[in-house]
């Protein structure tokens, strides 16, 4: 199969499965099954990063230092994304849409819909294009890279489908909606995979960038909602978990030969 079949692939299935795991998850959401399921995002986001993209990122360029701090400017980039509306989508102090497992406040119906998929289709171009420069450097690398944001997608969807709900849309226009904007993946894989032909020399530019998102979502995005469980097996359950996403991307990298 050709690398551009690999990135549609990867892309088109991806988003759809996160969408219709997130919308069953949603339906039938149980705090523990989420608290679970982000702990596992978080190990197999990091496990994606140290594991597997920045050493690639390393081994293909000349200068170390240049990676490095290409890691640290994208998290100030990222951080500054976020700033700004368009990472996390929220547009007050505090933020639901990357809390499933809390309870939500009522907030203005249409504007949080309209920022779900700003946002959304933003985050989801960036992971089409993250998904097309793994490929292009390695289908393997490919291929753990877009498990690994599928990890990582299907409990954001769950915040973003469950605040659809209750801004007042329906099931089905919910779904339809995170559908539509899951294509923003298929658009930036296909769109980075022409781009990146003739700019072979950014492709290690791009996965240290893309591991800087990696590292912000899990840091930033995903682990501050851990902290809200204090108790001791609340913790024990999660530091397992996030063990466990880390070793299914070291066990994916032996089965594959990475």
């Amino acid at each position: 199969m050709s690398v551009l079949l690999w990135i549609v692939a990867a892309s088109f299935i991806g988003g759809v499965m996160s969408i219709v795991c997130a919308a069953l998850f949603a339906l039938n959401a149980r705090p523990h099954w989420i608290s679970s399921l982000i702990s596992y995002a978080i190990g197999a986001l990091l496990g994606a990063v140290f594991l597997d993209i920045l050493p690639e990122a390393i081994q293909l360029s000349d200068n170390v230092a240049r990676i490095s701090g290409t890691v640290l400017g994208g998290i100030l980039l990222f951080f500054t994304l976020e700033k700004l509306l368009l990472w996390r989508h929220c547009h007050h102090d505090h933020c639901e849409a990357h809390e499933p497992h809390a309870p939500h406040a009522p907030h203005e119906h249409g504007r949080t819909g309209l920022m779900i998929m700003v946002g959304d289709t933003f985050h989801n171009f960036v992971d089409g294009v993250i998904i097309a420069a793994a490929f292009l450097t390695d289908i393997h690398l490919g291929i753990v890279t877009a498990l690994a944001i599928i990890a990582h997608e299907i409990p954001q969807e769950v915040g973003d489908f469950m605040i659809l709900l209750h801004s007042g849309y329906r099931k089905s226009v919910a779904l339809l909606m995170n559908l539509v904007s899951s294509l923003a993946t298929l658009i930036g894989g296909v769109l980075a995979y022409y781009a990146l032909q003739s700019m072979q020399h950014l492709v290690p530019t791009l996965l240290a960038l893309a591991a800087s998102s990696m590292i912000y979502v899990a840091v930033a995005d995903l682990i501050p909602g851990l902290h809200k469980h204090t108790h001791l097996r609340a913790t024990i359950e999660q530091v397992v978990m996030i063990a466990l996403g880390i070793g299914s991307i070291f066990g994916i990298n032996q089965l594959v030969g990475v």
